[in-house]
């Protein structure tokens, strides 16, 4: 099994010398030379230490571990039949992939409805998501998809107005829920808000439900990048004392005078901003529920990620005691921030076994009777293929799929082509297409015919992108729906799948391959 080379990495803009002769165990190089100038993992943290722990350059990039784990999605293969169609009546003329509804609703009283099963959930105060979220909001308002506003927008927000430690207005935070509220078309998705600690006690979640509309809000337990909070890099000095200020962990220390000398002395150029881990008990977690229900929101989620078994079980159980609307299970390896590098890589349960253990406490608690909220997967989807494999893995309770790094990808793109065109320099890849956003991007006539020409006109090109994306992963979706003979999203079974290798089949639980539909087959060849 091949797993990280764990000294050297284009995430840290590290490389080995001897890139063909590389000791196994370690990731050093076979000779290590006196003389060289440290390109490697251990000779760049010889001079600039702990920059090195973080992917690079951050702002502009979205990261995810290079461990090939023993078990992936891809282990999994989608199954079908010829016979009956579910959700669909059984007839060659309607039961055709167009037909396909992925339609979704969760909440308490299924009030909130998706127009596709998946979700971003919870993009927040790094630059990544920021310097997108015009096309990452539009475009999943067009297409009728749940976002996610994450962690420390309001704290990170030099605009915002705080007195007291609690929020009393914000500019970054109006704007983001503005922006998706704009486009949303037929009351299809939801813009949620998160909160961290941080978040908590500045009131984030009362001032979002109370002056900005907001009717659904996520509690964060952590994620599947890392376990300790989340973290950004502070280039401006009075920034990094803001940040200090509003109660923020900043190293180094911007208020102590040595650091302000040596920061000025170009000694270090970047300020790191880290959030304070959470300290759950079913007391503080019930008191929170309540408060949010009292302050007026409709719906609560929790998000959890790849901590350990027990702490999964625990999220499951508080989310079904408490009559929590809606739970994301994030798997280790992903990232859209500048989560530690090594910690992405080596920390945490991976989705494929953090989601079976999923699927297997949310039976024990149904198979009592007990509540069990809508779930959602999440951990390094980004096409239908996956997405299919996820919903059967975890069906019936899990009802959407959380993606993170392919929509921003997809907005990333759809932004720089949209600058390309202003510009008349569209790359010759590119130009094959066309030299206008109606020739380049496909989706552009229906867009047009759904919003009219004024408006599309005035379309961020990051979102044409967003929304052309999910076009091709909803249309992709149903035509392996159809295959397996499913025309809704509430009929996704765990036989929609089987497993690839004996390995994946003992810790999913789903059968491997030579053994599905075993006795059915035995049945159909003893008849007479």
């Amino acid at each position: 099994m091949s797993l990280t080379r764990i000294n050297a990495t284009a995430a840290t803009l590290t490389k080995n010398r001897t890139e063909d002769s590389i000791v196994s165990l370690s990731g050093m190089c076979t000779t290590c030379v006196d003389g060289c100038i440290g390109m490697c993992e251990i000779g760049k943290s010889a001079y600039r230490g702990s920059e090195t722990l973080y992917p690079q350059p951050f702002g502009i990039i979205t990261t995810a571990c290079q461990k090939n784990f023993p078990v992936d999605y891809s282990h999994f293969t989608v199954m079908s039949g010829v016979v009956g169609a579910k959700g669909i009546e059984a007839d060659s003329d309607k039961a055709i992939f167009a037909n396909v509804n992925l339609e979704v609703k969760i909440g308490h009283d299924k009030g909130i409805k998706f127009c596709y099963p998946w979700i971003i959930p919870g993009i927040g105060s790094t630059n990544i998501a920021k310097n997108n979220w015009e096309g990452i909001a539009v475009g999943s308002a067009l297409s009728g998809t749940g976002l996610t506003i994450g962690e420390n927008v309001v704290g990170m927000d030099t605009d915002a107005i705080i007195k007291n430690g609690r929020v009393i207005d914000t500019v970054d935070l109006k704007n983001r829920i503005k922006l998706y509220k704009d486009y949303q078309t037929d009351g299809y998705g939801t813009v949620i808000v998160q909160a961290n600690v941080e978040d908590t006690r500045l009131g984030v979640h009362e001032y979002a439900i109370e002056k900005l509309g907001v009717e659904m809000v996520e509690m964060k337990w952590g994620q599947g990048a890392k376990n300790i909070g989340g973290e950004v890099k502070i280039k401006d000095l009075k920034r990094a004392q803001e940040q200090y200020k509003r109660g923020y962990i900043v190293i180094p220390n911007p208020t102590n005078p040595e650091v302000i000398r040596s920061y000025e002395k170009g000694v270090f150029t970047e300020f790191e901003r880290h959030s304070r881990m959470g300290m759950v008990t079913e007391e503080g977690f019930a008191r929170r529920v309540e408060q949010l229900r009292k302050a007026g929101a409709k719906y609560i989620a929790l998000k959890t990620g790849a901590y350990s078994p027990a702490t999964l079980a625990l999220s499951l159980k508080l989310c079904s005691r408490y009559k929590v609307d809606y739970l994301t299970v994030d798997g280790a390896g992903g990232g859209t921030g500048m989560s530690p590098w090594r910690m992405m890589n080596e920390w945490g349960i991976p989705p494929v076994e953090l989601h079976s253990l999923t699927y297997q406490y949310a039976k024990r608690l149904a198979g009592k009777g007990h509540y069990v909220p809508a779930i959602a997967f999440a951990g390094g989807f980004i096409l239908e293929d996956q997405i299919f494999k996820g919903l059967a893995l975890g069906a019936p309770f899990v009802k959407l799929i959380g993606m993170a790094r392919g929509p921003i990808a997809a907005a990333m793109v759809g932004k720089t082509i949209g600058n390309s065109v202003k510009a008349h320099q569209i790359p010759v890849y590119v130009e094959r297409f066309g030299s206008t956003i109606d020739e380049i991007f496909i989706t552009s006539d229906s867009l047009r015919e759904k919003l009219g020409n004024d408006e599309f006109d005035k379309l961020p090109a990051g979102a044409i992108g967003l929304y052309t994306y999910y076009e091709r992963l909803a249309k992709g979706l149903r035509q392996l729906m159809c295959g397996a003979r499913i025309f809704g999203t509430e009929h996704f079974s765990r036989r929609c799948i089987s497993s690839l290798t004996k390995e994946c089949a003992e810790i999913s639980r789903i059968p491997y391959i030579m053994e599905y539909e075993k006795e059915e087959a035995e049945k159909i060849l003893n008849s007479e």
